[in-house]
């Protein structure tokens, strides 16, 4: 009696995982087939994009009244963003390097340069 119900609990229990294997690879497959179109979506838009760049630069004087004035945002954003680029800070880049880059030391046993604490090859202090 012991032996039939602990059999028929490996059985349930083995039906059970199998529902859940399915029902895993059927999320994953899912999973993959949303990131597909995604993917496709995403170049599509990026073809649309194209195709639009291309038009309003090939017939700018020519720009339907319908989308007129999606041309005339997209020209003001590129100014707005031309106007902020040129309103970054310059960065000065030769100072910053020297201050990050640690300093190198000469080891006072075996002459190797490091800027560690300790040689990379003898292992001796490298002092201050």
């Amino acid at each position: 009696m012991a032996l039939e119900f602990l059999n028929d609990l490996g059985r349930k229990a083995q039906a059970v995982a199998a529902v859940a294997a399915d029902k895993a690879k059927d999320a994953a497959e899912l999973a993959k087939i949303n990131m597909a179109i995604a993917g496709e979506q995403r170049e599509m838009d990026k073809n649309y994009r194209t195709i639009g760049e291309w038009y309003v630069s090939e017939y700018s004087g020519e720009i339907p009244p319908a989308v007129k004035d999606l041309v005339d945002a997209v020209m003001a954003s590129k100014t707005k963003i031309a106007e902020l680029e040129a309103s970054k800070p310059i960065k000065e880049e030769a100072a910053e390097p020297a201050q990050a880059r640690p300093a190198t030391k000469t080891c006072p046993i075996c002459g190797a340069v490091s800027d560690s604490k300790f040689c990379p090859q003898c292992g001796a202090p490298m002092g201050e």
